[in-house]
């Protein structure tokens, strides 16, 4: 499981990284940092480069979210196999010791 992790977590820093500069990259309205790249819509791609810089974004979202997911799936404590009510019958135990200390401190 450590080399799934380990993996996964290089993936999700990559995507982070790139999705981060997939959004600086889109301008909009020609207000952006896109317009440092060759300005109008027709830089890198053509014509159709909002579309395309649209739907990578989209795909590296859903992989962030896919990631992010798998890595908080695989990070996660096992359940504890501890019964509630022994958990709160002891709880009870503990108050009912420290009230009668009290209760012995205070009649001194």
């Amino acid at each position: 499981m450590g080399v799934v992790r380990t993996i996964l977590l290089v993936a999700f820093i990559i995507v982070c990284v790139l999705l981060i500069l997939l959004v600086v990259v889109q301008n909009d309205n020609d207000s952006g940092m896109g317009g440092v790249f060759g300005g109008g819509q027709s830089a890198a791609f053509g014509a159709r480069s909002a579309s395309v810089l649209t739907k990578t974004t989209a795909v590296f979202a859903a992989l962030f979210l896919v990631i992010a997911f798998s890595l908080a799936l695989l990070n996660k404590a096992p359940a504890s196999d501890v019964n509630l009510l022994e958990t709160a019958e002891q709880v009870e135990g503990t108050v009912e010791e420290a009230a009668s200390t009290a209760g012995s401190w205070l009649d001194e």
